[in-house]
């Protein structure tokens, strides 16, 4: 089996009487896309900090691309980008100047037009850092990261304060380091996020991983039950009649209203016995949903939040 980039074993920091990170497990492999996910204070960033060669640890084996992060060489930091949560750019740099600054910090740098195009900013290659929008300066970021033509990207928290629109197009570009062949490590608070973007998960909480696997199956994802909803008139034939085990009813929007909801590890079965009663009752089944349970579900689980 191929060595992974990343190799974390019984991790462990403290600071003063504070034990940030009690023993934490995780492995990347090369290629992947990899979130680790937690609440603020659960130790992402202090675990981060470590593997980036910035933070000493007080226990544990790391090793990050076949070296251990505490002791680093230049040419192990040549072979990692890194996308702090907030980066102070020159502001008074073009896009192209502050690339070209950067490259010349490497011994075999990206071309920098090409970092330019991969990153989305050919077309503001000559306005200044200090002009752009958010959204562009985090492409910006993620260039000076990508122009050493690092092997490892570390991203913590990259779309933080974005607008809907501009993290869909952050995620695009994130999406795209996998087809350079870069392994990408990143935090994130986006749910929805890591489900578009990881091929693994990682969950931590109070210092230590809760769960680690694929978003599909990330704490046994994949074999929780379907909960199926809707709503049918007060006062007419009662979903109970539907013969369908473990429906709650409650009031609805309104007092004509009646809310039914239930569980269903058969949901298609279900459904089509639900449907069936209601066509013969005469009723409208309104707003009927089927929701499985979603990523973020299982993460406020995970972390019993």
């Amino acid at each position: 089996m191929p060595e992974p980039v990343i190799s974390i074993e019984g991790l462990h920091k403290s600071y003063g009487d504070v034990e940030a990170v009690r023993g934490v497990d995780l492995r990347v492999e090369a290629g992947e896309i990899f979130a680790v996910v937690g609440p603020n204070g659960a130790g992402k960033t202090t675990t981060l900090e470590i593997l980036e060669g910035y933070l000493d640890r007080d226990a544990g084996r790391v090793e990050v691309l076949g070296t251990d992060p505490a002791e680093p060489t230049r040419a192990w930091r040549e072979r990692i980008g890194i996308v702090l949560q907030e980066t102070a750019l020159e502001t008074l740099l073009s896009v192209r100047e502050s690339l070209e600054l950067y490259a010349g910090y490497y011994s075999a740098p990206r071309p920098v037009d090409e970092v330019i195009d991969l990153v989305g900013l050919a077309g503001e290659a000559n306005r200044r850092a200090g002009r752009l929008s958010g959204g562009q300066k985090r492409r910006l970021d993620v260039g000076l990261a990508l122009v050493g033509d690092p092997d490892l990207l570390f991203l913590d928290e990259p779309t933080t304060g974005f607008d809907p629109s501009a993290r869909r197009q952050a995620w695009q570009m994130v999406a795209g380091l996998r087809d350079l062949g870069k392994t990408v490590l990143l935090t994130t608070h986006y749910m929805e996020e890591a489900q578009f973007l990881a091929d693994r998960v990682a969950v931590i909480n109070h210092g230590v991983v809760v769960a680690d696997d694929t978003p599909e199956r990330l704490g046994d994802r994949g074999n929780l039950p379907t909960r199926i909803s809707f709503q049918v008139p007060s006062g007419g034939p009662s979903p109970e009649e539907a013969g369908i085990e473990g429906i709650t009813i409650e009031p609805g929007s309104h007092d004509e209203i009646l809310k039914a909801t239930f569980e269903s590890s058969s949901p298609t079965a279900d459904l089509a016995r639900l449907t069936s009663w209601a066509v013969e009752a005469g009723i409208e089944l309104e707003s009927l949903e089927a929701r499985r349970p979603t990523l973020e579900d299982v993460y406020l689980d995970l972390t019993n939040r």
